[in-house]
């Protein structure tokens, strides 16, 4: 059994200020000039289109106004989200072509509903030569999606991009893995400060690429499956400047390529997008040619055979694993009140499903926690009762939401009115 690719195009230009003030944004031709290098046919991918954003127009925008191009931005979003769900349900694995790094709510919306269905949290790997972590609480103002998608699916900023839905947020500080920023970033104690767990170049080239991802997923253990996010300025501009804001110290294309295998190498890896490739920067389409292999490359594990989708199923309770200030994995110690986690395992036959992630036919460990009831949908089953386990018949769909053929064995969780004695619904930091 195969995981299909399915590759969307996503060509937002909406989240980044115009290069000058007549042009626009390059980034929305990428998907095209990586089609044009034959990424589908060597993917042996399936198209599913490409979603055409509203028009680029910033209009009478001024610093102060909030993020230009907001309402556009969270529309299109919604039906991103929308897209990626219906190639989750189909049983595929999304290839996301952007566009800007806005792309990244459209996904993390689609990853929190998802959450709610199986009642876990997804987790994000954010791989990104800069934090883009910009909100209301750490800059003078805000303004440029691009530079302010991870702060904004963490649930920092206004309400009508980081709580779309009413979902806020959309990965806890907790579930999220940043890879790839330099050394020097600007946001990175404020990284630190929220707990979020970081390695940038220095330590990733010092671990090697492989080693990080083994080391990434190991950090999202407590949760039901990630999303990754590739940034392609990551990539050190001596090798790759076609981008809207290159900086040097990034890694090379062997370093990508090896890291990306790593971390779609598991059932738990449940998508990628990629992303601020401009062609305008690349004439004669060079740069497009090695990112296509690339991602060709890296890519391959996820439709190598025997690779196959995650199903999702109850585990032994345990307590989600917390972190120090620096963002590393504190040592475990008892819980006052377990919560059940959400296990995966890989769909197919057990000699199927080995990976170097780590997986074997049944995960033995939990990697899934769900939350707290707090409004949101997450939901907690009492202590001492036992989640629910619902397995579709042929052509059946069940409560919730329809599960795409062989995706997901859907979890039914009891729904609470208020949280265990002892427990408190955990605070998002709302800056906005």
């Amino acid at each position: 059994m195969m995981r299909r690719i399915a590759v969307l195009d996503a060509p937002t230009n909406l989240g980044l200020r115009p290069p000058t003030a007549s042009s626009v944004p390059g980034c929305g031709k990428a998907p095209g000039a990586l089609r044009d290098h034959g990424l589908l046919a060597r993917l042996r991918a399936r198209d599913a289109g490409c979603l055409t954003p509203p028009r680029y127009d910033p209009g009478d925008w001024r610093p102060g106004d909030g993020v230009c191009h907001a309402p556009e931005i969270s529309a299109y979003s919604a039906a991103l989200a929308d897209r990626i769900g219906a190639i989750i349900d189909r049983g595929e694995f999304p290839l996301v072509l952007g566009g800007d790094c806005s792309v990244l709510l459209g996904s993390a919306l689609a990853m929190h509903r998802l959450g709610e269905a199986v009642g876990g949290r997804i987790g994000l790997v954010f791989v990104d030569g800069h934090s883009d972590f910009r909100h209301p609480g750490n800059a003078s103002y805000v303004g440029a999606a691009a530079g302010e998608d991870l702060a904004l699916v963490t649930g920092r900023g206004q309400s009508d991009l980081a709580a779309i839905e009413g979902r806020r947020p959309y990965f806890r500080d907790i579930d999220v893995v940043v890879l790839g920023i330099r050394a020097q970033d600007e946001y990175r104690l404020d990284l630190q400060a929220a707990g979020i767990t970081t390695r940038p170049v220095p330590a990733l080239r010092a671990e090697g690429a492989a080693r990080t991802a083994q080391w990434a997923h190991e950090q999202l253990v407590d949760c039901a499956g990630y999303w990754v996010h590739i940034d392609v300025d990551v990539l050190d501009p001596a090798v790759m400047p076609a981008v809207d804001a290159p900086d040097p110290g990034g890694i090379a294309f062997a370093e990508l390529e090896i890291l990306l295998a790593g971390l779609v190498d598991t059932p738990h890896c449940l998508g990628v997008e990629l992303t601020v490739f401009d062609p305008d920067y690349d004439p004669d389409g060079a740069y497009a040619a090695e990112i296509v292999n690339t991602v060709v490359a890296g890519l391959a594990p996820v439709a190598a055979p025997g690779a196959a989708p995650p199903r999702l199923l109850p585990a032994d309770p345990v307590a989600p694993t917390p972190r120090t200030g620096n963002g590393r994995r504190a040592e475990r110690g008892p819980a006052a009140v377990p919560a059940p986690a959400v296990a995966t395992d890989p769909i197919g036959p057990p000699e199927a499903a080995a990976n170097p992630i780590g997986t074997s036919a049944v995960a033995t460990a939990p990697i899934g926690t769900p939350a707290v009831a707090n409004g949101s949908g997450d939901r907690t089953p009492s202590p001492g009762e036992e989640p629910r386990e619902w397995l579709p018949e042929p052509g059946e769909t069940g409560p919730g939401p329809a599960v795409g053929p062989g995706l997901l064995r859907r979890v039914a969780v009891p729904e609470v009115d208020a949280p265990p004695a002892g427990e408190t619904t955990p605070v998002t930091d709302d800056t906005a």
